[in-house]
């Protein structure tokens, strides 16, 4: 009898020894040929939209992938959180998507969230490639890529594009100063205007505290006499200041970049005639008669019910640069110890024909690629031509 106890004593020993080494596994994952693929953005609040946007052009890819075989027979898997914007909630999102079996990161959507996350992958040594976060420090890490354009990037293509086009002949520039995203892009526009001699006749800002009322500033570019409006910052402060300056009197185009991508859906239907000649400077036209991309509309329009912004064409190349990175490593394996440093490394040696356009990256982590310029006309973004 004691004998029989001892040997049950020992099998349950055993049995629960497993279940706990089963319920202390990290970074495993459920299938052995599935890569999990996690990213967090915000899918609630104010910046919704791009959380959301991300999401779904992420996913949209995925399905295309898997549907065609998937990845040297992987198949990927889209595992996504809500960071609601803020870092310290983005990095509780990781560790969530790292004990669920993350092994490639999408980062996050937006610049602090996604610059705090760099931190914790930086650790882990895990591959980070954030569609859309652009501050310079979301790259600061020899593991971390991105695919939109890095912040002072921006402001640099706006002012050659300005000087190249002639779009007007005294600038105004309006910024939000508490953000690191518009301050970086002013930044550079104004360097970059000096040495082009674009006579910048103006500079005005707002801060996080100050972005409901812009009479102030509004008055003094009016006074200033300027012909243009540079407003590198997001589409709903840019739909604030723009209805503010029309029902000011304020005679000016309307100069943006990635950020605004969202302002006719913001503006809404009443006060479309207000976009009429916004000009906004974007990696991705919905509207390009590109078969790649008319595909991509196509597809996206017919999952999700709505025209794709340049956050879901981000996340959509994001998902087919991991592929690209994958095959140019020959992964067959996601429990490959090696997985991630091999994919770091193929970052730097895959070209991507993306609907954001063609792709390589650099050792910092940077894209090469172009930007293009859009105007508004009857409610709809339009490749600028002169």
């Amino acid at each position: 009898m004691k004998a029989m106890k001892k040997t049950v004593s020992l099998v349950l020993a055993v049995v629960l020894c497993m279940v706990c080494f089963a319920g202390c596994k990290k970074n495993g994952g459920s299938d052995e040929q599935t890569l999990i693929i996690g990213g967090s953005g915000p899918l609630t609040g104010d910046a919704a939209a791009y959380g959301i946007a991300v999401q779904n052009g992420a996913k949209l890819a995925i399905d295309e992938i898997n549907a065609a075989g998937g990845v040297n027979g992987i198949k990927l898997t889209l595992k996504f959180e809500d960071d609601v914007c803020d870092p310290a909630t983005a990095v509780n999102a990781y560790a969530t998507l790292y004990d669920a079996g993350t092994k490639v990161s999408l980062g996050a959507v937006t610049s602090g969230a996604c610059v705090a996350v760099t931190e914790e992958v930086k650790k882990d040594g895990m591959l980070m490639l954030t569609p859309s976060a652009s501050q310079k420090e979301c790259t600061q890490y020899d593991n971390c890529f991105r695919v939109c354009f890095m912040d002072p990037d921006q402001g640099t293509y706006a002012a050659e594009f300005m000087a190249e086009h002639k779009i007007g002949t005294k600038v105004a520039v309006l910024y939000d100063s508490s953000s690191d995203y518009s301050k970086g892009i002013y930044e550079t526009f104004m360097k970059k205007a000096a040495e082009l001699g674009l006579d910048v006749v103006t500079e005005q800002a707002f801060t996080d505290q100050s972005k409901t009322d812009f009479s102030v500033q509004l008055q003094a570019i009016k006074n200033s006499g300027a012909d243009v409006l540079f407003m590198p910052f997001y589409y709903q402060e840019a739909a604030l200041v723009i209805t503010q300056a029309e029902a000011a009197g304020l005679d000016v185009t309307y100069f943006g970049v990635d950020g605004m991508d969202g302002i006719i859906e913001q503006m809404g239907e009443a006060n479309k005639e207000m976009t009429e000649g916004i000009l906004l400077l974007t990696p991705f036209v919905a509207s390009s008669t590109d078969e790649k991309i008319a595909s991509f509309v196509k597809n996206y329009e017919a999952a999700y019910k709505m025209t794709p912004s340049q956050f879901a064409a981000d996340a959509y190349d994001a998902i087919y640069t991991i592929k690209a990175a994958m095959e140019k490593a020959e992964i067959a394996d996601v429990k490959d110890k090696e997985l991630n440093a091999k994919l770091i490394d193929a970052m730097t040696k895959i070209e991507v024909d993306g609907v954001t356009g063609k792709m390589t990256w650099d050792a910092n982590g940077e894209p090469t690629k172009s930007a293009q310029a859009v105007v508004i006309k009857d409610g709809a973004y339009v490749e600028y031509a002169d």
